[in-house]
């Protein structure tokens, strides 16, 4: 990694250096990271898997998704909010998660608050997009200095407020900046990174819901 935070692929092209050039997290930091999303299944899927990274690194969360998938239906939260007990002991049972009973738990709870949620505001990506950031909240040039001094944003913060007091867990201000970056409500791609542009242009073109 540079001093400024990027990394040069196989292919050329300079990008943020935390996927270290592996080929999956380095197809996630193109794919996917920090593209808008205003599907409720991946917004739930992505607060609840960001829940039970913490502790760990997101490659370990992200080389088991496909195993979180099938534990938890999909992350279709309809189904997750009518787990029972011999749900969570299978998940607990399951070798291809994170065995956390805490964090399995929260995921049930989550289900149940999103269905809640979704009650209220019509969709869970109308409740999260009402928080995007203006750009008052953000640096003037994303430097790799700038996003590792500030793992948390005021509006992080009251992200994680507000749903800790809708009865949410798992859900602090790190991890649902994380959450963030991660589905397009800032755009943390850093100023060198090719991807940083196209991030941009999608978030453009993106019709808030």
């Amino acid at each position: 990694m540079t001093a400024r935070g990027i990394i040069t692929g196989a292919d050329g092209l300079e990008r943020c250096a935390w996927h270290a050039n592996l080929e999956d997290y380095q197809r996630y930091h193109d794919e996917e990271w920090g593209r808008p999303m205003a599907n409720d299944i991946r917004l739930f899927e992505k607060i609840c898997l960001e829940g039970f990274q913490s502790g760990l690194s997101w490659l370990t969360i992200l080389r088991k998704r496909e195993a979180f998938r099938a534990a938890f239906a999909g992350f279709d939260f309809d189904v997750v909010a009518k787990f029972g007990d011999a749900d969570i002991e299978r998940c607990l049972a399951d070798p291809g998660i994170v065995r956390h009973r805490g964090k399995i738990v929260s995921t049930v709870n989550n289900a149940k608050r999103a269905q809640e949620l979704r009650s209220e505001f019509g969709t869970l990506a109308r409740y999260f997009w009402s928080h995007e950031p203006g750009a008052n909240e953000r640096p003037k040039v994303v430097t790799y200095e700038a996003i590792a001094a500030n793992p948390t944003t005021p509006t992080s913060l009251s992200i994680s407020k507000d749903l800790k007091k809708r009865g949410w867990t798992f859900v602090g201000p790190t991890t649902v900046y994380a959450f963030m970056q991660a589905m397009g409500l800032v755009n943390d791609h850093i100023e060198g990174c090719y991807f940083r542009a196209k991030v941009e242009q999608l978030r453009a073109s993106f019709a808030r819901p």
